[in-house]
């Protein structure tokens, strides 16, 4: 394999999803140069389904990098969301509460914003990237290679951020006698269909069920995305679409059931749930972000808005490196994104108790779960915390 010659940047961004996208965007309004290199083709990545509530952080960072243009005209704003248990449903509302709301917008069209403005401002991406290395990062030197249609190429720059997710090289670089990593993983999945249905509501519902949890959620008024609760051994191959609603439709109250428009789906998956996190988010001038880090269950929709903040915290100890000479962010940013990681873990964790059914369930346990629900629904503090949770915890 020969080797062409080195790039230099100041800043090596591991990783072309949607953090790594958002923090090279917003370093470039900086004037911080930086290259990122991802590992996947640009429609592989553009091709990924994932959530999409978008916290008033992950939108204000969106505003700061000049890309919330198409994400305001076409995003739906979400005033609260609807929690059933049986045939009872209440709504938290999150502007009463809190003052804000989040913004349903898929994370594929965040993820395009952000393309779009990286190629428009000729920023450096690097698609394809295979077998990449990180070496030096405990230096002052840090280097990041990889392989480019069998040509090698390096690149030399002050810091590297590892936004390459959780199968990605950037954890695993920090050596495993300074690396301690936190896993909780949970005895059930969520099938999940998108269809070009309109939404059974125009709000969020998080339904308990004897049966299982469902959750009703949207892209757009004209595609939807369902989910219910499976089991880790199950397989889409054993739900037909029919199945899939007929099952739905037992999980959420009747009135919204008789409401479900129902179609072929256009993807079905199941996902697995599991919490993890690793700490330090850092080692030297490596700094992880997003699912290098951290993973949250999908209930309350986590994962793109903690990256989001663990980009804040980033952007944020680099503009003050580059602007005032001083590593004092640098220097705090696992404990600064750490401290906010874990309270998106509680929160997620605490949804996922509250809403789904275990295998080891006595009838004890499922009362609980009805008496927690019927607290949360009588009770505007506790609706108050967890209206703070979802529209997202200040940075």
């Amino acid at each position: 394999m020969r080797r062409i010659n080195q790039l230099r940047t100041q800043v090596a961004i591991v990783g072309g999803g949607p953090s790594g996208l958002l923090l090279s965007q917003l370093l470039h309004v900086q004037g911080i140069d930086s290259i990122v290199i991802e590992r996947k083709t640009k429609d592989y990545v553009l091709g990924r389904i994932r959530a999409g509530v978008l916290e008033r952080g992950l939108v204000a960072l969106m505003e700061e990098a000049g890309c919330a243009d198409r994400m305001h005209a076409e995003g739906i704003i979400h005033d609260g969301t609807l929690i059933s248990f049986g045939q009872e449903m209440f709504r938290v509302d999150f502007a009463d509460l809190t003052g804000h709301s989040v913004m349903v917008y898929g994370q594929t069209e965040v993820t395009r914003d952000l393309y779009a403005a990286r190629e428009a401002a000729g920023g450096r991406i690097v698609c394809e990237a295979e077998d990449v290395v990180i070496e030096g990062a405990d230096t002052d030197a840090p280097t990041v290679s990889y392989a480019v249609q069998g040509a090698r190429q390096a690149i030399t720059c002050d810091f590297i951020a590892g936004c390459d997710g959780f199968h990605g090289v950037s954890r695993k670089t920090i050596p495993d006698h300074l690396r301690q990593e936190f896993e909780k993983v949970y005895p059930y999945g969520w099938l999940g269909i998108l269809s070009e249905t309109p939404p059974v509501n125009h709000e969020l519902i998080y339904a308990n069920s004897e049966r299982g949890f469902a959750l009703c959620s949207q892209r757009n008024a004209n595609l939807s995305r369902y989910y219910i609760q499976c089991s880790m051994s199950d397989h889409v191959d054993n739900w037909s679409d029919e199945a899939f609603w007929d099952e739905l439709k037992k999980r959420i109250p009747s009135d919204q059931a008789d409401t479900l428009i129902t179609g072929p789906s256009i993807e079905k998956s199941i996902a697995p749930l599991r919490s993890f996190v690793t700490e330090p988010m850092q080692w030297g001038r490596l700094f992880l972000c997003g699912d290098a880090a951290h993973i949250v269950p999908p209930t309350g929709a986590k994962g793109l808005n903690t990256a989001a903040s663990d980009v804040h915290y980033l952007y944020h100890a680099l503009r003050m490196f580059y602007g005032e000479g001083s590593e004092n962010g640098l220097n705090t940013y696992s404990q600064k994104a750490l401290l906010r990681v874990w309270k998106a873990e509680r929160f997620s964790w605490w949804f996922s108790n509250l809403m789904h059914s275990y295998p080891d369930h006595t009838a004890f346990d499922h009362k609980m779960q009805i008496a927690e629900l019927e607290f949360l629904r009588s009770n505007r503090a506790a609706q108050m915390a967890m209206a703070e949770n979802y529209v997202g915890l200040p940075y």
